[in-house]
């Protein structure tokens, strides 16, 4: 069944009212999109001029300052910071480390887990002992004391979402250190959480849960290639030796910001719809996919309405959020401050899976918004976006509240976002601007449709 909707559009100047179907409505939003669209340009900004941006960085304070100033560009009729604490974790110096197999000294790349305590100031050397998940440690027992752990088990590459496959490995990075030390290893090595063979090692959060601090052991992650030479040497010399260096500190908390712009709803302002990504990256690139194309994206949607002269009507946020990396502080406080406000979500859309061409959303809601959802199927499929899925949404938006409350995560081509996830090859160069652009324009059209048909209670 197609719907009109009365929509403002500009000629010479000169506001016209014109009836027009959701097809053409949503027609014009990618058009507006692939013509006029300001989030590559935005996102050359963040990356190029800008840089990495690790919570408590003084490029994050960057990034902050710069999305505000352009968000103020875009007729919000407000646009204010939350403030937030976060962690300050820092590298240090790069990272050096080398298999020590007999006489023969092989230099391996390696990056820490972020969250790492740092080596001895001279490295740490010992005997390793590789296995592929974290349960196999118990079987091993004792003869994991002093050395160190290597956790080998690599992304299955038989699953099309290939976030599934990196759900399936991801334990080892996040726990494994802390699971590794309960039985008095001196260290771990992470096999990157990538899909292909590279010499790019993948950072990541890391934690240490309840250990007291003087059992915290170093960890960081190495290479596909690596982790393939390593397990092959393994093989050969058993007794082979690993050596590691780095110097990582968890420093004080500080101060940082979430940035939100807001367009007050013409009919229900009380009801809140947010669109938004996370605006903090890892500290080894630019995080040009992970997730500054989220962060442009969202601003676009607003650019979108704004050259459209879509007024929604209900209450539409665009939050670009600190700290997703390492701590999601900026989506807890989000979620803490609606609720002291007794703020009215109804509807949260999040992208965080790179800039690659759409292919749908995974939603989170009740049957009956799904089904809804489901049946603007065909509105989308003109632009090769056909997969509704339930499933998660996204980290950020996922401490927001609301009965009943829509979420939704943009899904696109997952097939190249683990080549560069958390690795330092993460860089702009690698963002197509059409596939970002389409992007764009499919989170503004699922935000136009629950504006114009609401959620069902």
């Amino acid at each position: 069944m197609k719907k009109t909707v009365f929509l403002a559009i500009f000629m010479n100047g000169i506001s016209l009212f014109a009836q027009v179907s959701e097809e053409q409505t949503i027609k014009g939003i990618y058009k507006s999109a692939l013509t006029n669209a300001k989030c590559y340009s935005w996102l050359d900004h963040l990356s190029n001029q800008i840089g990495s941006r690790l919570s408590g960085s003084a490029n994050a304070d960057k990034a902050v300052l710069y999305t505000k100033s352009q968000l103020e560009t875009l007729g919000f009729d407000k646009v204010f910071l939350q403030e937030v604490m976060v962690p300050k974790w820092v590298r240090g110096e790069k990272e050096t480390a080398y298999i020590l197999n007999n006489k023969t000294k092989i230099n391996i790349p390696i990056c820490a887990l972020g969250g790492s305590v740092a080596t001895p100031k001279n490295g740490l050397t010992a005997e390793v002992i590789e296995v592929h998940g974290l349960g196999e440690l118990e079987a091993l027992g004792s003869k994991l004391k002093g050395r160190i752990v290597f956790y080998n088990r690599p992304m299955d590459p038989e699953n099309i979402a290939t976030f599934t496959s990196y759900s399936g490995c991801v334990d080892q990075r996040s726990a494994g250190a802390r699971e590794a030390a309960k039985y008095g290893a001196v260290g771990t090595i992470v096999r990157s959480m990538n899909m292909r063979l590279d010499d790019f090692p993948h950072t990541g959060a890391m934690g240490y849960g309840d250990l007291p601090k003087s059992d915290y052991i170093p960890t960081a992650a190495i290479s596909t290639n690596g982790a393939e030479l390593l397990s092959k040497t393994l093989k050969a010399n058993p007794n082979l030796k690993f050596y590691f260096k780095q110097s990582c500190q968890q420093l004080d908390d500080v101060l940082s910001y979430n940035v939100v712009g807001e367009i007050t709803g013409t009919e229900h302002p009380e009801n809140i719809m947010v669109v938004g990504g996370h605006l903090d990256s890892w500290d080894l690139a630019d995080g040009s996919q992970d997730d500054g194309a989220g962060v442009v994206q969202s601003m676009e949607v607003a650019n979108i309405f704004k050259n459209m002269d879509y007024k929604p009507k209900n209450t539409l946020r665009v939050v670009l959020f600190m700290n997703e990396e390492n701590g999601n502080r900026g989506g807890i406080k989000y979620g803490e401050l609606a609720l002291a406000n007794k703020e009215k979500h109804i509807f949260a859309l999040e992208s965080d899976s790179g800039g690659f061409s759409p292919r749908g959303f995974s939603l989170e809601c009740n049957e009956a918004n799904f089904d809804r959802i489901s049946s603007w199927k065909y509105l989308f499929e003109p632009y090769y976006v056909h997969s509704f899925v339930k499933g998660h949404s996204g980290t950020d938006i996922g401490p927001i509240k609301g009965n009943p409350l829509v979420k939704a995560g943009l899904q696109p081509d997952s097939q190249r976002y683990f080549d560069y996830h958390h690795a330092a090859n993460d860089t702009f160069e690698f963002v197509n601007k059409r596939e970002l652009e389409l992007g764009a324009a499919t989170m503004a059209s699922l935000i136009y449709l629950i504006d114009q048909n609401g959620i069902v209670n």
